[in-house]
């Protein structure tokens, strides 16, 4: 799906996300926190559409690849588009985990693991509070109409 579209796509001043963002949002997503297990928005999300990072709008993750991980956060097999995901190393928390952050948004997401299920054998376990939801519905007025394609059977 990579193409042009990511020209689109660009990370806002700190004046600009502060005013976007409620609290949480901003510490999880700008200064790399976590946010509470079961106590999230999209954790036990069941509906149709896609998520996007809060401060950019990069499409990020499917709700077709979401799954019941158990963790408390949303989880996902694989990201729509690994053009949007940008992979780094973090120790903290006295081990080594491979953490996820947007490319162009620069957010902190969450990481990925490779206890998930088939087909990627990954679990892109994410936080809420650096996604927004866009219900299937609303993807085209959005601007993510191009993306339809994904819920096509």
């Amino acid at each position: 799906m990579t193409d042009k579209r990511s020209n689109k796509y660009s990370k806002p001043s700190d004046d600009e996300i502060r005013k976007k963002l409620t609290p949480i949002q901003y510490k999880v997503s700008r200064e790399d926190g976590t946010e509470r297990a079961f106590d999230n928005e999209y954790w036990d999300n069941k509906k149709e559409g896609i998520y996007v990072d809060i401060a950019s709008g990069e499409p990020l993750f499917s709700s077709n690849d979401k799954y019941s991980s158990g963790t408390g956060w949303p989880s996902f097999t694989k990201p729509i588009d690994k053009e949007f995901i940008v992979e780094k190393e973090d120790k903290k928390l006295f081990r080594v985990r491979t953490e996820v952050r947007s490319k162009y948004g620069d957010s902190h997401l969450g990481h990925v693991f490779d206890d998930g299920p088939e087909p990627t054998g990954l679990r892109y376990c994410m936080n809420s509070a650096s996604l927004r939801f866009i219900p299937k519905e609303d993807m085209e007025k959005e601007g993510y109409g191009e993306y339809l394609e994904l819920f096509e059977k």
